[in-house]
């Protein structure tokens, strides 16, 4: 198999950019790295087709790897015939690779290696062959006792397991059996004896049946986590239920077995129909199982993906001093002050809520504190009694309005998680568990990127049946994101901490901690050629690295670009035919854009760099992420009771998953945003339309106060009295949203309804 060939058709590039890319890939530079420095070398490969790259590259050279393996075997066995070798040759697929091994694999003693080796081979090809002859007489030619074939019986059982063997281990058969049962398949499931009451939540599943290749991520992972649970049952049906399974009809007609009456031909129909049942059908029932979870998986960690981005690049408030409140009722509010570097400058308990009720108290420690460390930001978590400290801060910017104070309630998912890790222990040693989230607070809101990046992403919780699937790949794929994220942002060397800079392109923790340490030793960073003085930060890690450290307020101007230092003589060369100084060209935007980029082109930068240096000065250390923008929650709506159909509401998007978008609408519960509701336009995928942490406007559409469940429509003109519920399922692992299931309609009435069960249903 030529690898850069089949990569490069799969992403629709030449070949030789997928060598290019390879090449660096193998030397050790970073996917950010290549896309972001090496355009002229790939010729533009960005980073989601170097990721993808990157990802194919690993499962064909294991391919290439096992392939080699099969073959030696195969070859040691003097089995390889010339066209075996050619159909191993042009395996694309590891399954299609295995299938063809199937045969030679060394196994333990089959009944049909003990038949073949009781002489009972030719028995079963001649019937097979000549089905004219009758089973019983044949039988008796092959009879012998001190093989273990005592009687007909015995000799018809041999050669049955014989072929049954043989028709399991085709290779064009199991290909054609697993594309039949895939596209033609359904995938029933129904409720295990005695647990409809356990497992409720998946009622809609207690008695389902869809097309197998059609299942939305989202549903499979619901059967398949019923079923894990123990309440559900699944099966994999095809045909319309009547005998012969068409399957059987398929190893019939590829082995040429059929009914004409003939003497074997009904012994040859049931070794058909055993084969079919005892070897086949377990065996594919449970490959496509797995097939399907590996897809549904697959497509659940790149919505996890897709939000985590949206999350990581959402709009940073920037440096100003902000204070921190973790809301709670009986323990208190937790209150940190940051500074506008986020440096914990203060802390504090106040205890406004029930069962205390100190509230002018708290607001006068909240008044000191702000106007002690000029604190601009209040940023409040979204966790319980969040609402009734929103109104507590509300009360504050309404009794000290000299204090210009905004307030913002944010995110605290993962904020636990951070208070007991080992890092927050590392950096406030001596501050309470339960402060060190009201720290993570205020500085999230400053730059959410530099204070998610320390905790762990699977923790963020803004995926979709995230405890479902592979572990390891949703790490590798989260890690890629967070790397990704970091690095087209860019870190300031003499701020970042060690979590942030160990997502660096080429850095690791040990790189990380040594760059911190030169610093605390030596002060601030005042050029990037500095960084080679750090310990084990070598050249090679240097030109990795380098271009996304960024250097605020030194020697070099350009060291607060994505300008790389490789790159600054093309700047200089710019410079002198413009006949300007650095300090006249930066953000003059007019004459950058007035500039060819061909004319400063040489042997190593072509056009891409070029243009991209231009950008860079026309805006140095811009910051590609969103303006920073709050929703506003309504005045007097904080908890379920509250609302009622027909409102219209802001209020923020939390996730978005394959079936639509949860919405915080400041009632400490999500709201769902059916994907039929995101939009007047179909709607294909709900990332198309929203994103995680975007500010959005909805209708309540219904309030289910026993189960805990809004349905919201970003349609503000539908009608909450024509709305029909969208089938329940299982919210996503991480969701503040988890409602419980909810009957599907069996008959929708209506034109709305009719066309509601047709979007639900795509």
């Amino acid at each position: 198999m030529n690898i850069p060939q089949t990569i490069a058709t799969e992403l629709g590039v030449r070949p030789a950019q997928v060598d290019a890319a390879v090449r660096l890939l193998d030397e050790g530079a970073t996917v950010p790295f290549v896309a972001r420095y090496r355009k002229e070398v790939t010729g533009g490969l960005d980073d989601t087709q170097l990721r993808h790259l990157e990802e194919r590259l690993g499962y064909l050279r294991e391919l290439e790897e096992r392939r080699s393996t099969v073959l030696d075997s195969i070859r040691e066995q003097g089995k390889l015939s010339a066209q075996l070798e050619a159909d191993i040759l042009a395996a694309d697929t590891k399954t299609r690779l295995e299938d063809l091994y199937l045969p030679y694999r060394q196994k333990r003693r089959t009944k049909a290696q003990i038949a073949r080796e009781a002489g009972l081979a030719p028995l079963a090809e001649t019937l097979l062959a000549e089905p004219q002859h009758d089973p019983l007489v044949l039988a008796e030619r092959y009879l012998a006792a001190d093989k273990g074939v005592a009687d007909v019986k015995a000799a018809l059982d041999g050669a049955r397991q014989i072929l049954m063997e043989r028709f399991a281990e085709d290779a064009e058969l199991l290909g054609r059996l697993r594309a039949f049962l895939w596209e033609q398949g359904r995938l029933k499931s129904s409720v295990v004896d005695d647990k409809k009451d356990e497992g409720a939540k998946f009622a809609d599943y207690f008695d389902f049946s869809e097309a197998l290749a059609k299942i939305p991520s989202h549903r499979a992972l619901a059967l398949l986590r019923g079923r894990n649970e123990g309440v559900l049952q699944l099966a994999i049906e095809a045909g319309d239920g009547c005998a012969p399974h068409p399957c059987e009809a398929m190893i019939a007609a590829r082995f040429g077995v059929r009914d004409q009456g003939r003497a074997a031909d009904a012994w040859l129909q049931e070794t058909v129909r055993w084969a079919w049942k005892v070897k086949l059908a377990t065996h594919l029932d449970l490959e496509l199982k797995g097939r399907l979870r590996e897809a549904a998986e697959e497509e659940a960690i790149q919505v996890f993906a897709r939000n985590l981005k949206d999350l990581l690049l959402a709009a940073p408030a920037g440096p100003r001093a902000t204070l921190g409140l973790d809301p709670g009722l009986r323990t208190g509010v937790k209150v940190a002050v940051v500074d506008t570097t986020g440096k914990l400058v203060a802390t504090d308990t106040i205890y406004p809520h029930v069962p205390h009720k100190r509230w002018d108290e708290a607001l006068a420690t909240l008044a000191r504190l702000c106007r002690e460390h000029r604190v601009e930001l209040m940023a409040i978590g979204n966790g319980t009694a969040s609402r009734e400290t929103d109104k507590l801060a509300a009360e504050l910017i309404l009794r000290q309005p000299e204090l210009r104070l905004a307030k913002i309630v944010v995110s605290e998912a993962g904020a636990s998680v951070y208070s007991a890790s080992e890092l927050a222990a590392q950096e406030f040693p001596e501050l309470d568990v339960s402060l060190r989230g009201a720290v993570s607070i205020a500085r999230r809101l400053q730059d959410p990127l530099a204070e998610l990046v320390k905790i762990d992403p699977k923790a963020i919780g803004v995926g979709q049946y995230q405890h479902d699937v592979n572990q390891s790949a949703l790490a590798r794929t989260l890690d890629a994101v967070v790397e990704d994220c970091v690095n087209a942002v860019g870190v300031d060397v003499n701020t970042a901490s060690v979590p942030l800079l160990t997502r660096v392109s080429g850095l690791n923790g040990t790189l990380a901690r040594n760059i911190v340490a030169y610093r605390d030793a030596n002060g601030a960073f005042r050029d990037r050629t500095q960084l080679l003085k750090v310990s084990r930060l070598g050249d090679k890690t240097f030109e990795q690295a380098a271009g996304f450290l960024r250097i605020n307020g030194g020697s070099n101007p350009l060291d607060r670009s994505a300008v790389h230092p490789e790159a600054y003589p093309v700047v200089e060369r710019i410079l002198r035919i413009s006949g300007r100084r650095l300090e006249q060209l930066l953000g003059d935007a007019g004459f950058l854009r007035g500039l060819r980029p061909e004319h400063f082109i040489d042997g190593r930068f072509g056009v891409p760099t070029v243009r991209d240096i231009l950008g860079e000065l026309e805006k140095p250390g811009r910051d590609p992420r969103p303006e920073f923008r709050t929703a506003t929650f309504r005045e007097g709506v904080e908890d379920l009771k509250d609302l009622q159909p027909e409102m219209v509401l802001e209020g923020v998007v939390t996730n978005v998953t394959n079936f639509g978008a949860f919405v915080d609408v400041g009632v400490h519960q999500d709201g769902l945003v059916h994907i039929s509701c995101l939009s007047e336009k179909f709607v294909r995928d709900p990332h198309a339309v929203v994103k995680a942490g975007d500010v959005v406007k909805v209708k309540v559409l219904e309030v289910d106060l026993k189960r805990r469940r809004i349905a919201l429509t970003m349609r503000l003109n539908d009608d909450s009295r024509e709305h029909v519920a969208p089938a329940a399922r299982p919210a996503p692992s991480g969701s503040r949203a988890k409602p419980a299931a909810k009957a599907e309609p069996a008959k929708p009435n209506g034109a709305f309804a009719a066309a509601f069960e047709r979007a639900r249903r795509r």
